[in-house]
């Protein structure tokens, strides 16, 4: 399998959740915050990959929280998105293929089985969901080889949205990572993507898991959705 390492985001302030500390440490219903089952899930799927977050604001309570973890520090948190922090995660790489995904994302854990096959196929990807199209979500559109030709919240006509999941592969890297150097530090790490899609002709796949619950925590709503789900026992 051609995974070096995970990077976890989770250097923003989260202000839409309006909570004092680091969205990532917003306890679920039971207790277990959204960052914890993530490493949990990950660790299962992934023991031999080591674990760099991404931090930045109140950076002592996500570290004190996972003691055994690796960090990167985003010291512009307040002042740059993630396209910066997720450049910081991936030159922190050690040469291999990268997963990523948002400190938000509550997810059920059956969806790293797909994740990891798709790893090992060794092309890069984003997780996909072509159940739902929202707004204020990132979209994406497809070129006819159905590989990614656009993804951003902009974008119209998409055919479903990206959840936070995403995979660059090693071949892949040097080129996401110059593209993500050139954003502009209000850009999301989609942007990146974009850039290196329309400059580089990077292919980038998606792996469709809409047979499985991923939730976003943008908002008191999304936490209630997440929370729904969990006791459903999906994650």
């Amino acid at each position: 399998m051609e995974l070096s390492e995970i990077v976890i985001l989770a250097a923003g302030m989260g202000t839409r959740l309006g909570r004092p500390f680091p969205k990532p440490l917003t306890p679920l219903a039971d207790g277990t915050s959204i960052m914890k089952q993530q490493v949990d899930a990950l660790k299962q799927a992934f023991p031999q990959a080591p674990i760099v977050i991404v931090v930045g604001f109140k950076l002592d309570l996500v570290m004190e929280s996972f003691p055994d973890e690796l960090y990167v520090y985003n010291e512009l948190y307040s002042e740059t998105n993630t396209s910066k922090s997720l450049l910081k995660g991936l030159r922190a790489a050690r040469g291999g293929g990268v997963l990523w995904l948002n400190g938000d994302v509550v997810f059920d854990p059956a969806v790293l089985g797909p994740v990891a096959e798709r790893i090992a196929a060794g092309s890069s990807f984003v997780c996909v969901n072509t159940a739902r199209t929202a707004d204020e979500e990132v979209k994406y559109t497809l070129a006819s080889d159905g590989s990614v030709s656009a993804i951003s919240k902009t974008v119209v006509g998409g055919l479903g949205e990206a959840v936070g999941i995403n995979y660059v592969s090693a071949a892949d890297l040097p080129v996401l990572v110059a593209r993500l150097d050139e954003c502009g530090d209000g850009d999301y790490f989609e942007r990146g993507l974009e850039l290196a899609i329309e400059r580089d002709g990077l292919k980038v796949g998606v792996l469709d898991i809409s047979d499985h619950l991923v939730v976003e925590v943008d908002s008191p709503e999304d936490l209630e959705v997440a929370n729904a789900m969990r006791g459903r026992g999906k994650a």
